[in-house]
């Protein structure tokens, strides 16, 4: 069959879940049997979200080939084990940058070059690049912001003109709000109809409306939203709050949503979709009772998206492993040898978060060194797994200087450093060791019996790597290098055995982590949190 596009826009407010919508609409589809993908257009003028701070942007998070990507990505590939790659996201700045280095090229032969038509293509060929594979039956395209923003109207404009060029292959779902005014005890959607009106001013019908409510909107108010905003009645569906985002698929499914896309796109509906394994996993998410405690430490932690993909991964090993996770956010800037054992003594594992720079890392040593002489399990991921080094160094091997390049140039000690290819690239990202490599295990390693294998792939977002130079000492002194590199021998995974469960990675495992496959380490590192919380109440 010819490849059919969805188009996702959102209106009224930002962060509706687009993504979320957007995830489910494919995880759908892809269990009716059809080839999927999805992408993010982002109206920024970054060319990635790498060089943003999560502050400003949440997590950024990595595809399998070294791009830098939003995090909504994230949500796609934990929706759909979909393997995303650079073409799954696009910004402003991309396409600016396209354009200008084919005019600086003579690309246009002296042609003014302009919003329209240079820009609108350059969008088009992006979002019909996928298509070209032949790969794929659904092209799911989200336009990042919202209706009516001066950032998206170019991606306005080219779904505008896709819409025609793509005849039935083509149809838009439009994800608006319909607010609750607790005064008035009524919803209103006023909001909605101006939104929808935004989005004809600039030639868009959207063709299914999905209202995002806290409440119950009445088949009545539903008629009346397809009334005023040309669209037929069956085709407006609520979105209403849910207690976990992996229940919106089965909410979407209820309302035939999938089955009214397939429709509208002149594909006969057969069946039912194979959601068996997702119900699967809701019936033990809603059925976990006993809660697991597991503390994260990290600097971001007042704005959990920084840590998205790891929370995610949390609660999916926790859901897995029968308990309910209790996710403690603990800010490594306050935490102090004098509250350490306060904040820490309740948690049955802890995470010592990735990052980048010198702030809030003495937080993490001073957690790490509670963790480490208590024997509570202890994941360190990324910087989290350097830092495990560094305090190692400082507090096992008596190099009481030793540190991190990054963090001090002039180290005695630079236990985690550039290495020497690297020191004379200075343009920012090109130092970064970005996307999937392999690493070998060390069999019977905690590394290698969680993913029952000694080779694995994972991704990577670091510049800084462990110095070889000290491996003979730190394996000497009890912390083993359990995991490298095949081709390079970087050191990827670090573990102290005698400990319950003390492993750090250099990569990121969260990553690759899915709903329905979920990553080994978390795994078993939850499995090690339920173990050493049942030897606690045994005392």
């Amino acid at each position: 069959m010819e490849t059919k596009y969805i188009f996702v826009t959102g209106g009224v407010v930002s962060s509706l879940g687009k993504g979320i919508i957007s995830s489910s609409i494919a995880r759908l589809l892809k269990a009716r049997g059809y080839r999927v993908t999805i992408q993010k257009f982002d109206p920024y003028i970054n060319i990635d979200p790498g060089t943003l701070n999560p502050y400003e942007h949440g997590e950024c998070y990595v595809t399998v080939d070294g791009h830098e990507a939003d995090l909504d990505l994230g949500h796609y590939e934990r929706f759909t084990d979909i393997r995303t790659t650079r073409a799954n996201n696009v910004t402003t700045g991309r396409i600016y940058q396209s354009v200008i280095d084919k005019e600086r090229r003579g690309d246009y032969l002296g042609k003014t070059v302009q919003i329209v038509p240079h820009i609108t293509d350059e969008i088009k060929r992006n979002v019909k690049a996928l298509g070209h594979t032949g790969d794929y039956d659904f092209i799911i395209t989200e336009i990042g912001g919202t209706v009516g923003d001066i950032e998206s109207l170019p991606f306005i404009e080219s779904v505008r003109q896709l819409r025609w060029e793509l005849g039935d292959n083509c149809l838009c779902v439009h994800l608006t709000y319909v607010p609750y005014i607790a005064a008035a005890k009524e919803l209103k959607t006023k909001p909605t109809q101006h939104s929808v009106k935004q989005l004809q001013e600039v030639g868009i019908q959207p063709d299914i409306l999905v209202l995002r409510t806290e409440k119950h909107i009445s088949p009545e108010m539903r008629r009346k939203i397809a009334l005023f905003c040309n669209v037929s009645p069956d085709s407006v569906i609520q979105s209403i709050d849910v207690s976990t985002i992996y229940e919106v698929p089965v909410k979407m499914h209820e309302q035939h949503l999938d089955e009214l896309i397939l429709r509208k796109c002149g594909i006969p509906v057969e069946g039912e979709p194979d959601m068996k394994q997702w119900a699967q996993f809701l019936e033990k998410l809603h059925g976990a009772t006993e809660e697991i405690n597991i503390g994260l430490v990290g600097k971001y932690v007042e704005l959990p998206d920084a840590y998205k993909s790891i929370n995610e991964s949390l609660l999916q090993a926790s859901i897995y492993n029968d308990r309910r996770l209790k996710l403690h956010f603990i800010h490594s800037e306050k935490l102090t040898e004098a509250d350490v054992e306060e904040k820490l003594s309740g948690m049955d594992g802890v995470i010592i978060a990735p990052g980048f720079g010198q702030r809030g890392i003495e937080g993490k040593f001073v957690a790490l060194k509670w963790c480490r002489e208590h024997d509570v399990p202890t994941f360190g991921i990324c910087l989290g797994m350097q830092c495990m080094v560094i305090e190692f160094a400082r507090n096992v091997l008596g190099l009481q200087d030793a540190n991190s390049t990054e963090m001090d140039p002039s180290t005695p000690h630079n236990v985690i450093d550039l290495m020497d290819d690297q020191k004379s690239i200075h343009n920012m990202g090109g130092t970064m060791r970005l996307g999937a490599y392999e690493c070998d295990l060390v069999p019977g390693s905690t590394p290698a019996k969680a993913y029952g294998s000694t080779r694995v792939s994972e991704r990577h977002r670091h510049r800084f790597e462990f110095n070889s130079d000290y491996r003979e000492r730190f394996e000497k002194a009890g912390m083993k290098c359990v995991g490298e590199n095949p081709a390079t021998h970087l050191v990827e995974i670090v573990e102290i055995p005698e400990k319950r469960w003390f492993v750090g990675t250099q990569y990121h495992p969260e990553y690759s982590s899915t709903v329905l496959n979920p990553n080994p380490l978390f795994l078993d590192f939850i499995k090690a949190a339920i173990k050493y919380n049942a030897e606690k109440a045994a005392k």
